[in-house]
């Protein structure tokens, strides 16, 4: 992994303003339907300032939102021939800022009963067949955020970014096993010990601001949320990306909700084409993304 955890420490107060901008095609040789995941989240600490979404094909679409995860799902069916998705955004983002030592964890019964399907064990994070393992290496621990950021510290040191190890039918137990992977592998697996940890915890896909080049182009990100004393914290267990550079397009259980596109029907695809910026304005309160050692959450 590439050492990159003690960047200057961001402002406390200040708010982010990033832009992304992506670009998706597709050949379709048959009628196709598409739901597409793309859309940055509204939140009351996300606010979307301007977006743009187009269709190279003259087609409707509707956007609609999960009443549950906020996630914005855009649908709409294609016909056969090339198409162009084309989606840009501009969001501004107040964190909020907590001394970790002010965090204390609920007791497992003391959890709200929206937190609990982030509990158990799900399609990618098989908590359940790592839970002695998690015990034997974290359980030694008071239960808190210490104990939570010392799993993303193991995760960040144990498994290796590398692209092109990992698969869609990459599970937590596979990347532990192999000891590399990419985003979503990183995610899985503190997911997954987390809730063998008695946390709820939940993977959230966005944009990777301040990836270092090196690992390859700008791309879809995913991290990781925590439940700890009433809301939800962020951690990033790859370390490529600023802890408040990270914007929020989905929420789920793990990946396999969060899908940026679900497409039924013959289509063939390609990478997607993501680029992204941001605005350094001290005198407005904007600063670029950076790190930090404060627990941070932008959940609602």
């Amino acid at each position: 992994m590439l050492a990159i955890d003690t960047p200057p420490m961001v402002a406390v107060g200040n708010r982010v303003q990033l832009s992304y901008h992506v670009e998706l095609r597709y050949e379709v040789s048959g009628p196709a339907d598409f739901l597409l995941n793309v859309h940055a989240a509204k939140t009351s600490r996300q606010r979307v300032l301007d977006e743009r979404f187009t269709l190279s094909q003259q087609r409707g679409w509707r956007l609609g939102t999960d009443p549950v995860t906020g996630n914005r799902i855009a649908a709409f069916t294609a016909e056969p021939g090339p198409l162009v998705v084309d989606y840009s955004v501009t969001v501004e983002i107040g964190h909020r800022f907590v001394d970790p030592e002010e965090i204390v964890a609920e007791s497992p019964s003391a959890l709200p009963v929206s937190t609990l399907r982030y509990l158990y064990a799900s399609r990618y994070c098989q908590t359940d067949m790592v839970q002695q393992q998690a015990w034997d290496l974290f359980g030694q621990m008071p239960r808190g955020y210490a104990q939570v950021r010392a799993v993303r510290e193991w995760v960040h040191d144990n498994v290796r970014f590398q692209v092109g190890t990992s698969c869609i039918n990459t599970s937590a137990l596979d990347t532990l096993r192999q000891g590399t992977g990419v985003c979503r592998d990183f995610a899985h697996s503190m997911i997954t010990y987390c809730r063998a940890l008695n946390y709820p915890a939940r993977i959230v896909t966005g944009v990777d601001y301040g990836a270092d080049p090196s690992l390859g182009p700008p791309d879809f990100h995913a991290y990781v949320e925590v439940f700890l004393g009433g809301t939800w914290y962020l951690f990033e267990p790859t370390g490529i990306s600023p802890i408040t550079g990270l914007v929020r397009i989905a929420t789920g259980r793990d990946a396999a909700d969060v899908s940026f596109a679900t497409i039924f029907g013959p289509v063939h695809t390609t990478m997607p084409h993501v680029e992204f910026s941001t605005v350094n304005d001290p005198a407005r309160g904007l600063v670029e993304p950076a790190h930090t050692d404060l627990a941070v959450s932008t959940a609602d």
